[in-house]
């Protein structure tokens, strides 16, 4: 559990740092696949949050690309695909 509580923590300071940046596009993840490789250290529900506080946030990113660094960095999973709309601000 307090592994889950880093990875959140340290997750969400590394995307408030960019919200000082006012070049960035803002994108709202529709649906989303990570690379779940299960090491039967994780469950499930931590799967399910995973995909919904992704869904949940807003993310602030240069381009497409960028976007998949900012989730992976933030999540610590690998992004496999995902779809998105560009958020209006």
């Amino acid at each position: 559990m307090n592994s889950l509580l880093m990875r959140q923590d340290v997750g969400s300071s590394h995307h408030s740092d960019h919200h000082n940046h006012t070049n960035k596009m803002q994108f709202q993840v529709t649906q989303i696949e990570f690379d779940f490789t299960d090491d039967g250290e994780w469950t499930q529900h931590h799967f399910d949050n995973v995909v919904a506080d992704t869904l949940e946030t807003i993310w602030e990113a240069d381009n497409e690309d960028d976007l998949i660094e900012e989730i992976t960095c933030a999540t610590g999973w690998a992004v496999k695909s995902l779809d998105y709309n560009h958020h209006l601000r």
